[in-house]
């Protein structure tokens, strides 16, 4: 199992690498095109500064936008109870508790290190799931906490967006006319396969904190019922997918918000039998059996 999340990270920084490669070719080209590469400065310092922001602000961004308040600590005591007994035995800091006012069963974490997380459970989910898969749900969020993803994801939609801007001056670049096709080429393909890498990286971080997250509670059985009743959950109760403000956090969800068909490319989450499939397998070798 150990092996399994050293191959996890090892992916991850395989991916940021990638997209690094990325940038750099569609930099290279621009220079080649103008023979100027103030432009690539001028926008990776922009994504740079947003991406800083972005980070520093990441739990209140998040939490705005699915206008969650703060849980009560009488009124979810036992949620309480449930986030601050794994946290001591992961030896972390425990999160803040939020709760978010929609019937769709969901739950993410966010915030820029342990010391300044916060963990939002729907109200969908807190009348879903029983309190075996809920602990089960929490400790996967504390892993992505405790996994420092939130930088992680940080950074890669950083990168994204430095292509994106790179490649839309590689479009209108007409410094050299022999050039013009494979600018255009570039633009379109560039920020394509960024986004499918993109959409890597968050998928793998997915993974990661199933696997370390069954670890942490011992239970990854729960789990994987868990994201069975959410998968449901999200089908009856979608989220709007033009809603800007929901999209922003729907990659840090446990489950794709939007409902519908999420096995392709461009998924920010593994499919849910593939989850599944992986949580049996990890119940299997820790001795566990449905």
């Amino acid at each position: 199992m150990q092996h399994r999340a050293a191959r996890n990270r090892t992916k991850t920084w395989f991916l940021f690498a990638l997209m690094l490669g990325i940038l750099v070719a569609i930099g290279a080209a621009i220079s080649a095109s103008s023979g100027n590469s103030m432009w690539i400065v001028l926008f990776t310092g922009v994504g740079l500064v947003t991406t800083a922001v972005t980070y520093w602000n990441s739990d209140k961004i998040a939490l705005r936008s699915m206008r969650a308040y703060p849980a009560d600590p009488q009124q979810f005591k036992g949620l309480y109870d449930m986030v601050h007994a794994l946290a001591d035995k992961a030896g972390e800091p425990a999160p803040r508790i939020y709760i978010a006012p929609t019937q769709q069963p969901n739950a993410f974490a966010t915030g820029r290190n342990p010391n300044n997380a916060a963990i939002c459970f729907t109200e969908g989910i807190m009348h879903l799931l029983n309190p075996r898969e809920l602990r089960a749900v929490t400790g996967h969020e504390l892993m992505h906490v405790y996994n420092r993803d939130i930088l992680t994801s940080s950074v890669a939609a950083a990168i994204g967006t430095v292509i994106q801007g790179v490649a839309y001056i590689l479009m209108f670049n007409r410094g050299n006319n022999n050039n013009v096709l494979f600018n255009l080429l570039g633009a379109i393909l560039a920020p394509l396969a960024a986004g499918l890498v993109q959409a890597g990286i968050s998928r793998d971080r997915e993974t990661s904190a199933d696997h370390d997250g069954a670890l942490l509670t011992e239970d990854p059985l729960a789990l994987a019922s868990a994201l069975e009743k959410i998968s449901g959950g999200v089908q009856r109760h979608p989220l709007p997918a033009d809603d800007h403000r929901v999209k922003a956090a729907s990659h840090m969800m446990i489950a794709s918000p939007f409902g519908g068909k999420v096995r392709n490319w461009f998924s920010t989450h593994p499919a849910v039998e593939d989850r599944v499939g992986r949580l049996t397998q990890q119940a299997r070798d820790m001795g566990q059996h449905r």
